[in-house]
């Protein structure tokens, strides 16, 4: 055996690096944003948005100390080609950030997004619209930012940091195709307008016309404005009418008193848990009436009970409690003199408790009243006359509370599809409305401090840059995970998950776990696993549609 010389060999870690490399080349990435942003820079606009992409889905802090990261990484084979690592540095990103503002984030996203959905057979029929509020540190007072950052609602519950906001626009569950940076006191009704506008121009670019989606928001949606924009743009929207509509309670009563409901059922296809039992629903079909036209509204009860309502109703009963408590006392320390006096009182407490959700029990005792002194022995004691004494006891009613147990249980979905109830049943209407937990997901991508520990650049354009780098890795993340989704799906199979059980959800950071000890040694223009690749890592290449020579080939 020749002796190996091991001055030659060099190690590096690469982890899941190279899929997620495979993932951009299978986008254009590098090509679509060089052949959009002009450069002459050594460095090409492309490759230091895909070297972002890399060192963001690795773990780190984005932007940060780029050089060192690939200082210990195989630049040829994580990039295509071999670069110097000196040419990440912060001066060379900074222009080359300020170029692709200049050009348009939004611009770029869109056709890289575009690329996805046609690569990867994407359904863009389905659109998921949401808002979020990304906090920062510092004071930020910059002269003619492209956004305020400023304080506004934190949906982060820090309403003493300023902020800013990301709405984002998903299809296919949660899959990003458009992504935007706005100011911190902006408004999500003002938002979900402002998208209507121009949801028509977005959407042709990816083949479809007004009526071929569904347009998918929250309860803030719903506005005298944004429901015109919708018609004058002729799309179709589901949406959660708010509770705040005189509409909203009328149809949960009127659906919990007649109790004509039809079963759904689960939607969740996990078994049920003592600690999270598994969500059961069922729902009612009605309209209503707002500003002037009729909408579809569709009554869903959930056996998932809203915490926060029930709480609501506890301290409602509590206080109710406490009023007919004190009714009782004051009742029940007065004495009668005569039988009809008392029942006279009786009647008008138990009436006092008419429209409220309990109930007196009560009765009329007779109380003897003695003279003063002992009786004489051997003989009976003598009342000198009777009182009559009201004796209460206050209890739930339950012909009462039930309904008000149920409504609490109970949400509208509204939407124009009026005439659809063949193509569009309530029940598809409601996992569609559901699939909306995809694109919060994503914004718990965005906000995880594994992903991004803080926005840390002084410049609003810089920080709408960094929001395509994340966006763009957010599209990467979800498309694997969409991959092996649809890889188990269509093999009726299951991928090692957890602990080495069976799954058959496997996720984007399940992977990059099965592959966190991916060593390659390179000798020269060989390169060569530093282990053999395990059957449950092979097992994920295969539902990810890669093979193992992205480790080893550029």
């Amino acid at each position: 055996m020749k002796n190996i010389n091991t001055d030659q060999m060099t190690f590096t870690e690469a982890r899941h690096l190279p899929i997620v490399k495979q993932y951009a080349k299978r986008l254009h990435l590098v090509e679509t944003i060089n052949r959009i942003v002009d450069s002459q820079m050594d460095l090409s606009p492309g490759m230091a948005v895909l070297a972002m992409v890399l060192d963001t889905l690795s773990g780190r802090t984005p932007l940060y100390r780029l050089t060192e990261f690939f200082e210990e990484k195989d630049t040829e084979l994580l990039l295509g080609t071999a670069v110097a690592p000196e040419l990440f540095c912060d001066t060379n990103l900074g222009r080359t950030m300020d170029k692709i503002y200049e050009v348009g984030t939004m611009k770029i996203f869109s056709q890289v997004a575009q690329n996805a959905i046609v690569v990867f057979s994407v359904n863009p029929r389905r659109l998921n619209f949401d808002t979020t509020s990304i906090s920062v540190y510092g004071d930020y007072n910059l002269e003619n930012p492209p956004f305020q950052i400023t304080y506004g609602h934190s949906k982060d519950k820090r309403p003493d940091l300023k902020q800013f906001l990301i709405s984002m626009l998903c299809v296919d569950r949660n899959i990003p195709i458009l992504g935007a940076t706005h100011d911190g006191n902006a408004s999500d009704k003002t938002l979900n307008n402002e998208l209507l506008t121009n949801i028509s121009k977005h959407m042709s670019q990816h083949g479809l016309s007004p009526g071929a989606y569904v347009y998918v928001a929250d309860s803030a949606f719903v506005t005298p404005k944004n429901l015109e924009k919708a018609e004058k743009t002729e799309t179709w929207f589901l949406s959660r009418l708010p509770a705040t509509y005189d509409e909203c309670a009328r149809v949960i009563t009127q659906a919990v008193k007649a109790d004509r409901w039809f079963e759904i059922g689960p939607l969740a296809d996990e078994p049920d848990r003592p600690k999270r039992p598994t969500a059961y629903y069922k729902a009612v079909e009605s309209t209503v009436d707002l500003y002037g036209k009729t909408y579809r509204a569709i009554v869903v009860h959930s056996s998932a009970h809203d915490k926060r309502r029930h709480k609501r109703i506890d301290r409602l009963l509590k206080e109710d409690r406490k009023q007919l408590e004190q009714l009782c006392k004051e009742a029940g320390s007065s004495a009668f003199f005569c039988h009809a006096d008392a029942e006279a009182a009786l009647e008008k407490l138990i009436r006092s408790a008419d429209k409220s959700y309990h109930q007196i029990a009560a009765q009329i005792e007779k109380v003897p009243k003695y003279g003063r002194g002992r009786p004489a022995k051997g003989k009976p004691r003598t009342p000198l006359h009777y009182e009559y004494m009201l004796v209460t006891k206050i209890l739930e009613a339950p012909e009462k509370v039930a309904p008000l147990r149920d409504q609490a249980g109970c949400f509208v979905l509204l939407s124009n599809l009026v005439e659809q109830h063949e193509e569009c049943p309530a029940d598809e209407l409601l996992k569609l409305y559901k699939s909306q937990i995809g694109i919060e997901k994503n914004f718990s991508f965005l906000k995880d401090p594994v992903i991004v520990n803080s926005i840390f650049l002084k410049k609003a354009e810089r920080i709408e840059v960094l929001g395509l780098v994340l966006l763009i890795s957010l599209l990467i993340w979800r498309l694997m995970e969409r991959s092996m989704r649809l890889y188990v799906e269509g093999n009726d199979c299951t991928l090692t998950g957890w602990e080495r059980r069976p799954t058959k959800k496997p996720t984007a950071f399940m992977m990059t776990t099965k592959f966190a000890g991916m060593m390659v040694i390179t000798m020269g223009r060989h390169r060569q696993l530093a282990r053999p690749i395990k059957d449950y890592q092979r097992e994920y290449l295969v539902a990810l549609g890669v093979t193992a020579e992205v480790f080893t080939e550029p």
